[in-house]
């Protein structure tokens, strides 16, 4: 089989991985809830190329996204509930109807400025649709949250709520209000901890990274991009740790928890 810029190949290319006996044995042995960590991990991978400004790499990685799609596709094909042609007409008919200034002729000279209050309306009455047909039941009456899509990464939907929910004036109006919550959570976590109850933990650690996006969110910082740079910065240092043990000829495993705190402080005031 050889490349193609056609989407079809592609179609046939995952097809043939997922029929039996000739396929893939890893493809074939997967399914819906194995793939979705995969399609999350190259969402972010297409992020990350775009915030590099590297193309070569988005054209790449643009491509691993739309393979998850086609995977999805495929599994779902197998068991007679939609094909990939259903995910294309699906998602074109969803763009007509969100763009009735383009595609619709009563609503052709919409302004600018009623474009995007147009498109929250029409999705949330797809949502309550949806929520309809899933229920069956009547459309309910939307919700204040029902915007907040729940496919987001958790901190970025956890900004999200808690700003929908300022709207109303739900929401506290000083940072150092926030910073008391999280002592408050961080509190908590410790008499879970004392009590060596693992769900409460879990829960207490959730409430304590919401405080925290929002404490993020009072003094301007994007939590996700927070995070980000904190991650940067843990890799920057541990590899100074890394640098200096093998320049002893040493490994992080030969060193004690002392050794390598004492480096880590180095990189940390070099800095």
């Amino acid at each position: 089989m050889t490349p193609s810029r056609d989407i079809s190949r592609l179609i046939e290319i995952m097809a043939q991985l997922r029929t039996p006996v000739t396929g893939c044995l890893w493809d074939l042995l997967q399914n819906f809830q194995t793939i979705a960590p995969y399609t999350i991990e190259e969402a972010y991978e297409v992020a990350d190329a775009i915030a590099r400004n590297d193309f070569d790499d988005l054209r790449d990685e643009l491509g691993d996204l739309l393979l998850q799609v086609v995977y999805h596709a495929r599994m779902a094909e197998e068991q007679n509930a939609f094909g990939f042609g259903d995910v294309v007409e699906a998602i074109c008919r969803k763009m007509i109807r969100r763009h009735p200034h383009v595609f619709a002729d009563k609503d052709g000279n919409i302004a600018p400025a009623g474009v995007k209050s147009a498109w929250e309306r029409i999705k949330a009455e797809e949502k309550a649709e949806r929520a309809a047909r899933r229920s069956g039941e009547a459309i309910p009456p939307s919700s204040l949250l029902s915007n907040v899509k729940t496919g987001q990464p958790a901190l970025t939907r956890a900004m999200e709520l808690q700003r929908k929910a300022s709207t109303v004036g739900f929401d506290w109006n000083d940072p150092r209000a926030v910073l008391h919550k999280i002592r408050e959570e961080a509190d908590e976590i410790e008499a879970a901890l004392d009590q060596g109850d693992s769900e409460e933990l879990a829960a207490e650690t959730g409430d304590l990274m919401f405080a925290l996006v929002n404490l993020a969110r009072h003094i301007g910082a994007d939590p996700e991009m927070a995070l980000r740079s904190a991650n940067a910065k843990f890799e920057r240092r541990f590899g100074h740790i890394e640098r200096a043990l093998t320049s002893q000829g040493r490994t992080p495993e030969a060193a004690s928890l002392e050794e390598m705190d004492a480096l880590w402080n180095e990189a940390k005031a070099a800095e």
